[in-house]
């Protein structure tokens, strides 16, 4: 396996084990709609726009956005690696208290029990080719860049993991979108993480992926020659 999976493996160990020791009161309620959580993401990207940094919104709200189920536990935002900086000083300034995980691809903004993940290194494409995909959507009556569904999806593959796996979760998310997503780019953007493969040979056996994108070419040659 890559290195930088085995790094981001070995990061998501340490934080599930850093999270099961947190205090109850500093920890993520359960999932919980997410404009009950609004208040938070508006006060972070209004102090993010003041600082004139970047960002869009990603993950699972960022598939709610799109037509998935509205229920989540943070918000997840992506800024550019050289905005990193910016972005934590303006949200401390805002009044969150900002965390630096040792994994190192992102910073936690804690508004109370609600958290935005601040992401600058995310798996799949460069930060800069997925804000230049991203598109401007109402969200919670404000405009606020949503990446692409291809980019979230691919993303949110690629991080799956023998200790992150929740095909379950990641599965509500995606099917009501699936239309939206460009299952070739995702195959090829995710070829090689074994769990991705296997969440798309879920989706091609569940009928969810189009069959055109979810018969392996050798297969659709066969089958042309019958």
């Amino acid at each position: 396996m890559p290195t930088e999976p085995v790094r981001r493996l070995a990061a998501a160990a340490q934080r599930r084990f850093a999270a099961a020791s947190r205090p109850e009161g500093d920890k993520p309620a359960g999932p919980r709609p997410f404009p009950e959580m609004a208040p938070t993401l508006k006060h972070a990207c209004a102090a993010l726009r003041a600082a004139d940094v970047p960002h869009a919104l990603t993950g699972a709200p960022g598939c709610w956005v799109h037509g998935a189920p509205e229920l989540g536990i943070d918000w997840d935002l992506v800024v550019r690696p050289q905005d990193l900086e910016r972005a934590a000083g303006a949200l401390a300034a805002a009044g969150l208290r900002v965390e630096r995980p040792p994994e190192g691809w992102l910073i936690k903004a804690w508004d109370g029990d609600v958290l935005v993940d601040v992401i600058h290194d995310p798996l799949g494409p460069p930060v800069d080719e997925i804000l230049g995909r991203a598109r401007e959507q109402r969200v919670l009556g404000m405009p606020l860049l949503v990446l692409d569904p291809t980019d979230i999806v691919t993303s949110m593959l690629l991080s799956r993991s023998e200790l992150f796996l929740e095909f379950e979760r990641l599965l509500t998310a995606v099917r009501p979108i699936r239309e939206q997503i460009d299952w070739g780019r995702v195959r090829a953007a995710t070829a090689s993480n074994p769990y991705a493969t296997g969440f798309l040979a879920l989706l091609d056996a569940l009928g969810i992926t189009p069959a055109a994108v979810a018969l392996p070419a050798r297969r659709r040659e066969a089958a042309d020659a019958a």
